[in-house]
């Protein structure tokens, strides 16, 4: 959270998702903080993988889901995205992060 903190004080909101998608990425490698970008997640049932999947905005530490927005708000949509994230890849741990909120950022943990 520090690293989306940090990028939201220097940025502040008003931006495209994409921007705060390529800030975070740079501050979280600066941090050397492992994450990955976009990754695709796949979906399982009676353990077979669908061949529709998710994709999350970032893994980090290969464990948390991160889902970022650049709305006014979160919404009950946006929440549910993340818990079909987690539910979808079986990790525990997800954020909300919403870089467009103001006058601070706006973030939700969800832990499965």
């Amino acid at each position: 959270m520090g690293a989306a903190f940090e990028v939201y004080n220097h940025l502040g909101p008003g931006f495209l998702e994409e921007v705060y998608q390529e800030a975070l990425e740079l501050e979280l490698a600066a941090r050397q903080i492992p994450f990955v970008s976009k990754p695709r997640l796949q979906v399982v049932f009676k353990e077979q993988v669908l061949k529709k999947h998710y994709e999350a905005d970032l893994l980090v530490h290969s464990e948390i889901v991160v889902e970022l927005k650049a709305v006014r708000a979160i919404a009950p949509e946006h929440e549910a995205q993340l818990l079909n994230e987690l539910k979808a890849t079986r990790k525990r741990v997800g954020y909300l992060i919403n870089f467009g909120a103001a006058p601070r950022l706006q973030w939700s943990r969800r832990v499965l």
